[in-house]
């Protein structure tokens, strides 16, 4: 590592390769703690390469604990977080909406580590049993049209990086790296990332795969469409701005999307929402990300994504696959 340390502070870049095997190394034990936040550091001070992006994935893709759910084709909507814009958990329950409306999610997330309350913080919270047994995976997204796929249960590379990215509490490459390795392997899948560069590497790394993708990129700043301005799409097939006016809605404000303050607030407004209490505007900002991974699956457009959105959350389908997902966990 002490050589690795070296050419990067010399602004060498690595080899695909060398990444790959670093990232095997730390989950070996290799290095230690020091090392570690050193090597985290010097990517918080430049940009990471596309060999770099992808070495690092290869790594923890080859080192996760599989799970076949691809008789679902699922999609897994999940945002790489590190925006710094605090919002309450969009992607996440958008996951719940677009199981709603009939398209099975298996939705990969962390607790959070750069915001107050991450994805697996809200579920923990709600009752969601994590698991990476199969049989109950299968049943999950059988029965609720969604399964959780908590990250720490199916990448033991991580575990010894856990500790120092939450000590370091700042957006690391790892939030890079979250919605590309996702144990599952989805065919489908809706990534925000936190700025546009990271879009252009996503699409790019995602043209190479056989993934049906949209990677969105709110301009100003958020890692979803956030309805505070336009958004940034990038898909398999084409580029393009998506306007609120896309989805047949007005512009929001930022404060309008705030999160909790703590988990017990997160998950209130994740609660009010489902249950048909929220505001227009959280309502929209989730129906339109739910939307876009509708559109994705169903080869509609983003408005026709949007409405089957909406009847799903107005329906009460979506708090249903919640309900379901809850009833399973305690059983």
């Amino acid at each position: 590592m002490k050589e690795t340390l070296n050419r990067l502070i010399n602004h060498d870049i690595l080899t695909k390769e060398d990444a790959k095997q670093i990232l095997v190394n730390i989950a070996k034990g290799e290095y230690n703690v020091s090392q570690i936040a050193a090597f985290l550091t010097v990517y918080m001070m430049r940009s990471i390469t596309i060999e770099e992006l992808e070495g690092f994935r290869d790594a923890l893709l080859e080192l996760c604990l599989a799970v076949d759910l691809s008789a679902f084709n699922p999609i897994d909507l999940c945002g790489t977080g590190g925006d710094g814009k605090d919002t309450f958990n969009i992607s996440t329950l958008a996951s719940f909406v677009t199981a709603g409306a009939g398209v099975y999610v298996t939705k990969h997330g962390n607790y959070g580590v750069s915001s107050t309350c991450g994805s697996s913080n809200v579920m923990e919270f709600l009752g969601i049993k994590f698991s990476n047994k199969a049989d109950f995976l299968e049943k999950s997204i059988e029965v609720a049209g969604i399964c959780v796929l908590h990250a720490p249960l199916f990448h033991p590379a991580m575990k010894n990086v856990a500790p120092i990215r939450k000590e370091l509490g700042v957006k690391t490459f790892f939030n890079m790296l979250g919605p590309m390795v996702n144990p599952a392997f989805p065919k489908n899948q809706i990534v925000g990332v936190f700025n546009l560069e990271l879009a252009r590497m996503y699409g790019y790394l995602y043209q190479n795969t056989d993934k049906n993708f949209t990677v969105l990129h709110a301009l100003d700043g958020y890692d979803e469409i956030s309805l505070t301005g336009d958004t940034k799409t990038i898909s398999n097939t084409s580029e393009g701005i998506l306007k609120p006016e896309d989805f047949g809605v007005t512009a929001i404000r930022q404060n309008e999307i705030l999160g909790g303050k703590n988990i017990e607030t997160s998950a209130q407004i994740f609660l009010d929402v489902l249950q048909g209490k929220g505001t227009n505007a959280q309502n929209h900002v989730v129906c339109a990300n739910a939307g876009v991974a509708i559109a994705t699956v169903k080869k509609v457009s983003p408005q026709v994504g949007f409405e089957m959105a909406m009847e799903s959350l107005q329906s009460g389908k979506g708090l249903k696959a919640l309900k379901k997902l809850q009833e399973l966990s305690r059983n």
